[in-house]
Formats: C-alpha cells, sequence, structure tokens
C-alpha cells in the first residue's frame, strides 16, 4: 500500500469551503479515508457543528494515544485580496496555498496521514489510535471538542495521552511545543449615570470620569510576574464605548471591554472576584456598574517528563532541532483536553495563519506528518507514565 500523501490530502481539504461552523464536505472527505484503514468512526453533531471520532484498536486498549485539530477556518476576506483563490488549494513555489493550509488542515492531513499508514503497515499489538476532529475551534468552541469529549465520556473512550496539531513554531520548523496555555478571559463593564446637558454637569451623573478611574486602576495593576513556566499575566482593554454622537451631551451609559490572559497564578474565579471588588470600590462614586465576564479557558500545564520528552525526541530527530517548550500565544482546544488527559501541541510554523494569502512550505507538511508517525512509533514502544499530566 502506497504511503498516505499529506501535501495532496492538504490540498484537498483547502477545496473544502469549511468556513465555521459549515462543515464543507471536509469531514466527508477524511471519515472513508479513516474507515478504509479500519477506523471505527462516529460522527459527533451538536449545535449545528459536525465533528468526527475515530478509532482503530480497541476500546480499553491498555494504550490509546489520540489526535486532535479542526478542519474549520476563518472567513478568507475578499478573495480578490488573494493571490490564488482561497479555496482552490493552489501548489506554487514550493508551498501550497490557501484557506486553511496552515491553520490547520496541513496540521489535519498530516496526522491522519500518519496514522493511516501507521496503523496499516505496523499496527500496535496492543494499542489503540484516536482521531478527534472538530467544526468549531474557529468559532465559539461550544459544540467542538467539547461536544466530542463529552460524547467520549458518555461511551466510555478515553485516550492517555493526546497530541493536538495547531501551529506552534513561531519561524523555524521544529522548534517550540506548546506544553501549556494561558487561561483567557474577557469582561465587559457597563457604567450607568444620568443624562444631561454638558452646561449643567451638576444635573447629571456622568459615567464616565468613575469609568476611566476604573479602567486606568485595572489597566495599571500588576497582576503577577510570571513564574518557571508562563510569562506574566496580561490584562488588555479592547473598546471603550458611549454611543455618544453630540458633544453637548453627557451620556446615561458607557461601556468597556477588556481582555487578560492569565497564567496559573490565577483562576477565572480568582480574577473574576478581583473584578468584582474593583468594581464595588467604583460604584461608590454614584455610579452603578454592571459586570459580564466569559471566561474561555483556563491556564494549564503538562508537567516534563516522559510524554514531553517522546515528542522533542521525534521532533529533533525529523527536524533536526531541539525544540523549546512553551506556554506562549493564545489558546486552543487543548483546554479542553486537558481535563482527559495529558496533552501537548505540536504543529508547523505559524506565521501565515488567518492572513490573505495563507500558505505552508510543501516539505513541512510532509516533515509534520514524518514527526508524527516517529511519535506513533514511539509511544507504542515505549508508554509514557501519565504521571507527567495536567495541572492548574
Amino acid at each position: 500500500m502506497p504511503a498516505t500523501d499529506p501535501a495532496e490530502l492538504t490540498a484537498r481539504l483547502i477545496r473544502c469551503p469549511s468556513v465555521t461552523p459549515q462543515e464543507g464536505g471536509a469531514l466527508g472527505l477524511l471519515q472513508p479515508m479513516l474507515e478504509a484503514a479500519g477506523f471505527s468512526c462516529t460522527r459527533i453533531d451538536r449545535g449545528g457543528v459536525a465533528n468526527l471520532f475515530a478509532r482503530w484498536g480497541a476500546k480499553d486498549a491498555p494504550l490509546r494515544f489520540g489526535f486532535n485539530g479542526h478542519t474549520d477556518v476563518v472567513p478568507p476576506g475578499d478573495p480578490a485580496d488573494w493571490r490564488y483563490d482561497p479555496f482552490a488549494g493552489v501548489e506554487a513555489g514550493g508551498r501550497l496555498w490557501g484557506r486553511g493550509a496552515c491553520d490547520m488542515k496541513s496540521g489535519v492531513a498530516a496526522f491522519v496521514a500518519a496514522a493511516v499508514d501507521f496503523v496499516t503497515k505496523t499496527p500496535p499489538a496492543e494499542g489503540a489510535v484516536i482521531v478527534t476532529i472538530t467544526g468549531d475551534e474557529e468559532g465559539p468552541s461550544t459544540d467542538g471538542t467539547v461536544a466530542i469529549l463529552d460524547w467520549m465520556h458518555e461511551n466510555g473512550e478515553s485516550m492517555s495521552h493526546c497530541l493536538v496539531g495547531e501551529p506552534t513554531c513561531p519561524q523555524i520548523m521544529g522548534e517550540m511545543i506548546k506544553h501549556g496555555r494561558r487561561g483567557s478571559m474577557t469582561a465587559a463593564i457597563t457604567a450607568r449615570g444620568v443624562q444631561g446637558h454638558a452646561a449643567y454637569p451638576h444635573r447629571a451623573r456622568n459615567p464616565l470620569p468613575a469609568l476611566v478611574a476604573l479602567l486606568d486602576r485595572l489597566a495599571r495593576h500588576e497582576l503577577d510576574r510570571g513564574n518557571s513556566n508562563f510569562d506574566p499575566s496580561t490584562l488588555a482593554l479592547t473598546t471603550i464605548d458611549t454611543g455618544n454622537p453630540a458633544s453637548n451631551v453627557i451620556p446615561a451609559q458607557a461601556r468597556a471591554v477588556l481582555n487578560i490572559r492569565f497564567n496559573d497564578s490565577h483562576t477565572g474565579t480568582s480574577l473574576s472576584e478581583w473584578l468584582e471588588q474593583e468594581i464595588n470600590t467604583a460604584a461608590e462614586t454614584g455610579i452603578t456598574f454592571d459586570l459580564d465576564i466569559k471566561v474561555s479557558g483556563e491556564s494549564f500545564v503538562t508537567a516534563p517528563g516522559a510524554f514531553t520528552d517522546l515528542v522533542a525526541r521525534a521532533v529533533k530527530t525529523v527536524c533536526g532541532v531541539a525544540p523549546e517548550l512553551s506556554t506562549s500565544g493564545g489558546t486552543s482546544d487543548a483546554r479542553f483536553i486537558k481535563d482527559h488527559c495529558p496533552v501537548v501541541e505540536f504543529g508547523l510554523v505559524g506565521q501565515s495563519m488567518h492572513q490573505v494569502d495563507e500558505h505552508v512550505e510543501i516539505d513541512h507538511i510532509h516533515m509534520l506528518k514524518a514527526v508524527y508517525l516517529r511519535i506513533l512509533e514511539s509511544y507504542f514502544d515505549q508508554r509514557p507514565t501519565t504521571t507527567s499530566g495536567t495541572g492548574t
């Protein structure tokens, strides 16, 4: 049986217009391929999102290695701004062009190709290979990997360890493995006063001074100084709005939004409590404040150990680079998987993701498949201990 070409599979996936939450034919392309290799596949569709669970081997196998990724992509913007049709999957100049080429149809193609070749050519005697693919990573992330994990729990399915195939390398293929992520929360603060004429401010109650003072206090506050696993937590003001078109009217209300990326010195709950305390202090001005908080993920770290070492050795063997363990960047679906099993992320150079003319080096797709194949071979040769698990 010829080896599965991950670059050709990436091109076919790019030609599936799977803009969140549309499936676009991507899972319909992958499922028959996995089934032909002996995977038992289940579609887990929830809330208008299409997801796929595939397992080769026994449910109760002692070794159950999982891959996770997404086939949904962000909108391409104006196609006229692109060098090539964003859904044509054009190969040119040693690169593959199109929406999702980098983030992350190439990663999905690489681990599907590696998994198919592994189980058909060197199947493990006592092991299972699991592939989970979602269509909701670029969207609200409520009915994607979360739905898959819910279904797995209900049906007695589990992974011993998992690798998420997101782009992780800043500039050089192989230079970085993500073994944790910062938490993320968004807070919307609405300050309410009394509208009035700007010439008679004593007849109004202006919410802006109190809101501005509160935001200045929040922005200047040092959340922490970082630690051995994480950079310092950050708070960024992202918008301040009054919706007031008149220069001679004191507005009745104003709204601000901030985003906090936090390390494991905090939790979503502890930061929410801090914000509530600050707002209670600001309310002493006579202005009423409303607070709406959404925590999209808690921080986590998969402790360095046998599992991270195994992945790092595979990367160095294939790419010739000793990868750095990092917790930098935004969020990924690893934030959900960390409650299920130890998880790390490794993938391509991510410089063009979400951009016009998104592209990937074709050689890098083949390298990525080779890394994933080496990980599978090593994993089922010597099991990493589960004690190198997660912590928050």
